[in-house]
């Protein structure tokens, strides 16, 4: 019997029975990042003809899946026409899930949908009720299509009559894409390679058209529903209201903050005009909801500036989005639940409404192994290549929150960084707690027993 025959026949006695619709959401994930870099190691993907090497394809492909935008090589510079298609393609299928691409494909052939399908969605879109799935599921591919096809028809209009007609559709669709999934990948390599949005922080069309691609990805599919839906403020959940508010909030304040911090920064807003250093420092805020395009160069920001770019990265956008991070609402919850036992309370309310303990533990549980994650990461980082540990929390916290923005590490990191950059990347799309859930809390042992309490001094 062939090595191959035997390796067939030790899977099929020794496979797993049945998987959870975590394990499939991270093992598709992994699935599809491996699938795109193999297609991005063929020579015909790289502009040169030569292989780019297995590490940078896998980097590339992780990061395209994961919807960050880190890259090793200029995205033009390095990949062919066939190359930027792949990574376009991970890009829209790691942004709305490959649920969502296996659902268009189910619509398309028109057959049903079973039970098993409609839980793997919910678990894809983090909804916990499989109640409407498929209409929401349905909602997020028009809605997604449409979106984007009102970025590709605005930023055309704008690059049409200054690069042609060839530049224009090609860089509309691709960047169009790109910020909606808040993936944060650019081709303007080819008008000057690593300048990315910097080229464009004097255009308020460019500028303004992917924020808003931004900020609708980031806002989450099932706020959509719920606005389309309900169309009334007062109406909307609490749930919906919360992501609104805390969406407008973060956005005004980083705003404010980033523009009084880098407002005479030389390498940053201080050589612009009044309304170029307004306009790029509310493009500043929004790309930190982990979009990852950069119209100021990031390495140039203040020490004060690379802090609330941290800050606002680990945030992220919200839930069963196209963003990454804590999630708004998750950070509104640990907010709140401070306020409330600073003032001796138990209960953590919102909006005349409790919100469950467990809840509460769920969030403090994600925000802790992301702060833990992104100070290791920034200490290996700092300790294994020429980075500072600032610039090394930065594109620790980059990666974790599927951000993409960089202050110069990415290209100059050794190779474990860039294995644990990738990896971060991975655990920061499919979900820390979805892949512990998924492989560490399967089969949870009943609690039988507990001990006796004791009391401990704290604080």
């Amino acid at each position: 019997m062939s090595l191959r025959a035997k390796i067939f026949a030790y899977w099929m006695k020794n496979r797993p029975k049945s998987l959870s619709a975590t394990k499939i959401i991270a093992i598709a994930f992994a699935a599809i990042i491996f699938l795109g870099a193999c297609l991005l190691n063929l020579p015909v993907a790289s502009r040169s003809g030569e292989s780019s090497g297995f590490l940078t394809a896998l980097f590339t492909a992780t990061s395209a899946t994961c919807v960050t935008g880190l890259v090793v090589q200029d995205t033009w510079l390095q990949w062919s026409g066939f190359g930027q298609c792949v990574i376009l393609l991970l890009i829209q299928v790691g942004g709305l899930g490959f649920m969502s691409a296996a659902t268009l494909l189910v619509f398309l052939l028109r057959k049903r949908i079973g039970l098993k399908q409609r839980l793997v969605m919910a678990q894809a879109l983090s909804i916990s009720d499989m109640d409407g799935i498929v209409r929401l599921q349905k909602t997020v591919l028009v809605g997604s299509f449409l979106v984007e096809g009102i970025g590709v028809l605005i930023l055309f209009a704008r690059f049409l009559p200054e690069y042609g007609l060839g530049n224009a559709l090609r860089w509309s669709v691709f960047h169009s894409v790109s910020a909606f999934c808040n993936a944060g990948f650019d081709i303007f390599g080819v008008l000057q390679p690593d300048a990315g949005l910097i080229l464009f922080q004097s255009d308020p069309v460019v500028l303004l058209t992917l924020c808003c691609l931004i900020v609708i990805g980031g806002l989450g599919f099932l706020v959509w529903q719920e606005v389309q839906q309900k169309r009334s403020f007062r109406r909307l959940s609490v749930y919906a209201r919360l992501v609104l508010l805390t969406t407008f909030a973060l956005i005004v304040v980083g705003w404010i903050i980033l523009c009084l911090l880098e407002w005479d920064n030389p390498r940053t807003l201080g050589p612009m005009s009044v309304g170029d250093k307004l306009l790029n420092g509310l493009f500043q805020s929004v790309t930190l909801r982990t979009a990852g395009f950069a119209s100021i160069d990031q390495a140039g920001l203040t020490e004060g500036g690379k802090a609330v770019s941290i800050v606002w990265m680990l945030i992220g956008g919200s839930s069963g989005s196209t963003a990454g991070g804590l999630k708004t609402v998750s950070f509104v919850v640990l907010i709140l639940f401070m306020a409330a036992r600073a003032r001796g309370r138990e209960s953590v309310c919102v909006f005349r409404r409790t919100i469950p303990q467990g809840q509460v533990l769920d969030a403090m549980t994600i925000g802790i192994i992301l702060i833990f994650l992104a100070i290791f990461g920034g200490i290996f980082i700092s300790s294994t290549s020429d980075v500072s540990v600032t610039d090394g929390v930065f594109e620790a916290v980059s990666a974790l929150a599927t951000v993409g923005l960089t202050a110069g590490a990415t290209r100059v990191m050794s190779v474990p960084a860039k294995l644990l950059i990738i990896l971060y990347m991975y655990f920061g799309r499919v979900g820390v707690l979805t892949i512990s859930l998924g492989f560490l809390a399967g089969n949870r042992a009943e609690e039988r027993y507990r001990y006796a309490e004791t009391k401990l001094l704290i604080g």
